[in-house]
């Protein structure tokens, strides 16, 4: 492997982890407000791309209002999951929303096969298709847009959580859910604001996944929630920044996987990443998980 293609392989993995550093922020935050793991959150992150295609082929290529209609199309799945899935439940036996989440998963997967009759849908460029060299490093247009937009909306969330009240009162019941009533926080409108943020992050990172490769298929979600579920677990389900840096370190780990196997074995590296962090580290690199936290 050449010294070039090696920088170009270790830029495309950052490029791609970044994408799923924002996917595993939202999936990580989910977690952390509701207490438990959402195996639909892939499938979420493909409605996003789903819905971005129903803008591009019956109305706009505006990307503002691409945007705008992958994130409120993906924040009402999260109501809607918040309401089926976990309103109900959350003094109910894990497996009983685990088993709702699988069922939302579905659910969701069949209606876009349907509606996509279960081929390759192509997203247009909407960041244009040019090459710029940097060094010995050639990007593209769409790269730069994407980590950009993934940068900006990580400042812009860090700052929600830290300095408004609003992002506080996340906090805290992300961290105890029951001091969180004690002081006069409405817990179940901030779980199901929670879910609506973090839904709407992942379609917003759906989006931008589907113009990255320029396509979406029906089944992906499958994939990206593996991989959102790897990197969170490095995080000891409840840590967002390690969790984020799970995402990055998975997007490195698969680009060089590629370049050094085939395509056929990308997704395989996820599962080996996933097995590596539970035998090396159950609990994730978090000193105090906040699942654990919010037991007590």
């Amino acid at each position: 492997m050449t010294l070039p293609y090696f920088f170009e392989q270790l830029v495309n993995g950052l490029l791609q982890g970044s994408m799923y550093a924002l996917i595993v922020i939202g999936y990580t935050f989910i977690v952390g407000i509701v207490g438990l793991p959402n195996f639909s959150y892939g499938d979420i992150v493909m409605s996003g791309a789903f819905f971005a295609h129903l803008v591009f082929s019956s109305w706009s290529h505006n990307p503002f209002l691409v945007f705008i209609c992958a994130f409120v199309g993906t924040a009402i799945l999260g109501v809607i999951m918040h309401k089926v899935c976990y309103e109900h439940f959350f003094n109910s036996p894990r497996h009983i929303s685990l088993m709702c989440s699988i069922g939302m998963s579905i659910l969701i997967k069949n209606i876009v096969q349907l509606l996509t009759k279960s081929v390759t849908v192509p997203i247009p460029q909407i960041f244009g298709s040019y090459r710029f060299d940097i060094g010995i490093i050639r990007i593209s247009s769409a790269q730069l847009a994407v980590l950009g937009i993934v940068l900006v909306l990580v400042v812009a969330f860090t700052v929600f959580l830290r300095k408004t009240k609003l992002g506080v009162q996340l906090r805290a019941v992300s961290q105890d859910r029951t001091a969180a009533s004690l002081v006069g926080i409405d817990v179940n409108m901030i779980a199901m604001l929670g879910n609506i943020i973090g839904c709407g992050m992942g379609g917003v990172a759906g989006l931008l996944y589907a113009v990255y490769y320029s396509s979406f298929r029906a089944t992906m979600g499958g994939s990206i929630g593996m991989k959102a579920f790897s990197a969170a677990v490095l995080g000891g389900l409840g840590d967002i920044s390690i969790a984020s840096l799970g995402g990055l370190i998975i997007g490195v780990l698969e680009n060089f996987g590629i370049a050094l196997t085939s395509l056929g074995y990308r997704d395989m590296v996820a599962f080996i990443f996933l097995i590596a962090v539970l035998l090396w580290k159950p609990t994730g690199l978090s000193r105090q998980p906040k699942i654990k936290e919010r037991k007590k």
